[in-house]
């Protein structure tokens, strides 16, 4: 069976291209520009604060070379948060007790600040402490960490918090934690949790350094569902293999991936014991949604793409080996630069295919790209026609789908074309 047509529409800078996202109770929202991009003149520190705290789940990074901010994220955040930071432009990585000590400074800023923000706003205030703050960085690794710039900043981030957000601040947050990125990467959905409207909204950054493992790129999720960390990690945990683990842009793993859901609690649905409840269904649909649209949004926008690529690998004997093949073509400079080149040179993939290690029948293998038929039980098909496979390559969406025969598993990956503007961002990267 030919692997299921899907289109996905790859983002543009318009906003009208994006959801309507608007406000969710118990968030404020700021963005500002501390002013670490030097001469550009662009939001790069943003605040997303949450009034009452909220619960949380993570998943970081798996990279023996961890950022700072990550660290302080797993020696000093609780379930409850009441802020996530986040910069661009440095990666607070490789900073090493300096880097970490200036989180730890910044941390004490944003508390006393915020503490002061629970005085004059909140009916029942309270202090928030640097536990319950968390850190998100991204760019440069190895440069010493701008606190300076950020410290004389907070001030002004957080004087500008929104407690009603709209499409422009939400818009506006996720252009503040791009860099080389071109475009900006949201989604949301509305579902019920026990009969209960609630709503989920995200936004993530990646255009390079791509590659799962526990998490990929940064990706940030905000409910007002009322819900435990214990239900949020298990959700998280649940949904993230197959969205935002499952994306490559060049196979690296960057030292700073983390991906995050947030819950206000604020729609006051009914307690949930167990991710297992009937009534986190459609939450659990919605948010699944939520999470493949960003993973997808960062592949298309992967750094230097022209051409957004699904690679769909069925009819294996375990999912693993499915998921081991998916990224052998994935990761393939050859298959990718072909891709670019809208060559239908389908040897490489069939290299890609022998290289991952899993054990095949050659006899029981077919390869499609799109609707076309390369590879039928083992031969080269007899409708195969080059010139058509090359005019699909064109095309801004490739599909690719393997059928190795000895199962019923399957696994489903997303990446991009490797072009020469991809280099060409990365040797002028930190110009």
């Amino acid at each position: 069976m030919l692997f299921k047509k899907e289109k996905y529409q790859i983002n543009t800078n318009s906003m009208g291209f994006y959801q309507d996202l608007d406000h969710l109770d118990g968030m404020g929202i700021s963005a500002v520009s501390a002013n670490l991009y030097e001469n550009k003149k662009r939001d790069d520190l943003v605040i997303f604060y949450f009034r009452k705290g909220a619960d949380q789940a993570t998943v970081y990074t798996q990279s023996n070379v961890r950022s700072e901010n990550i660290k302080w994220n797993l020696n000093n955040s609780k379930d409850k948060v009441f802020a996530l930071v986040v910069n661009t432009r440095n990666a607070n990585a490789f900073t090493g007790k300096e880097g970490y000590k200036s989180i730890n400074n910044i941390a004490s800023i944003v508390s006393e600040l915020l503490s002061k923000k629970q005085i004059n706003d909140e009916e029942d205030p309270k202090k928030v402490k640097i536990k319950n703050l968390m850190f998100a960085s991204t760019g440069t690794i190895g440069e010493i960490f701008p606190e300076k710039k950020i410290l004389n900043a907070i001030p002004k981030l957080i004087e500008n918090i929104k407690y009603t957000q709209n499409k422009y601040i939400w818009v506006k947050a996720a252009m503040g934690i791009l860099t080389t990125d071109t475009r900006p990467k949201l989604s949301m959905e509305e579902c019920k949790v026990a009969g209960v409207p609630v709503k989920i909204y995200g936004l993530a950054k990646g255009s390079g350094m791509i590659y799962p493992n526990m998490a990929t790129t940064l990706g940030f999720i905000f409910t007002d569902a009322k819900l435990s960390s214990n239900i949020l990690k298990q959700l998280l945990k649940k949904n993230i293999d197959k969205t935002f683990n499952a994306i490559s842009c060049d196979g690296d793993t960057s030292t700073n991936d983390m991906v995050s859901l947030f819950s206000t609690g604020y729609a006051n649905n009914k307690v949930i014991k167990s991710y297992k409840d009937k009534n986190l269904f459609e939450f659990n649909q919605s948010l699944n949604k939520v999470l493949k649209n960003l993973a997808k949004s960062v592949a298309a926008d992967g750094e230097g793409a022209s051409k957004f690529v699904i690679i769909k690998v069925e009819k294996c004997k375990n999912e693993n080996d499915a998921k081991k093949i998916c990224f052998s073509i994935a990761n393939s400079p050859l298959v990718k630069t072909a891709i670019a080149g809208s060559d239908p040179n389908f040897g490489r993939i069939l290299m890609a295919i022998g290289k991952a290690n899993v054990s095949i029948n050659l006899k029981k293998l077919n390869l499609n790209i799109g609707e076309f038929k390369i590879i039928e039980n083992g031969k080269i098909s007899s409708t195969y026609n080059e010139t058509e496979v090359a005019e699909y390559m064109k095309s801004s969406q490739i599909i690719i789908n393997v059928q190795i025969g000895n199962g019923r598993k399957e696994f489903e990956v997303y990446t991009m074309d490797l072009t020469q503007k991809y280099i060409e961002i990365n040797t002028d990267y930190r110009s």
